[in-house]
């Protein structure tokens, strides 16, 4: 059973940034689909990127989830 998308004030508490698979799951796609994004420099949101390491900016993700 798939775990429920957090709510927008959850997400508001979460750190300043977040690993790909929690903001996926915030967005409602698969963690693989926002990899490619990522890779494809198309990401809905802020990416810092650490080498192959990927991290998402929160407030990006909570502009994004609001404009929707």
């Amino acid at each position: 059973m798939k775990a429920a998308p957090p709510t927008l004030d959850e997400i508001r508490s979460w750190p300043a940034a977040i690993d790909v698979s929690d903001a996926a799951r915030a967005i409602g796609i698969s963690k693989s689909h926002l990899y490619e994004l990522i890779k494809r420099g198309e990401a809905p949101c802020k990416v810092l990127s650490f080498g192959a390491r990927h991290r998402i900016v929160t407030a990006s993700l909570v502009e994004l989830l609001e404009a929707a």
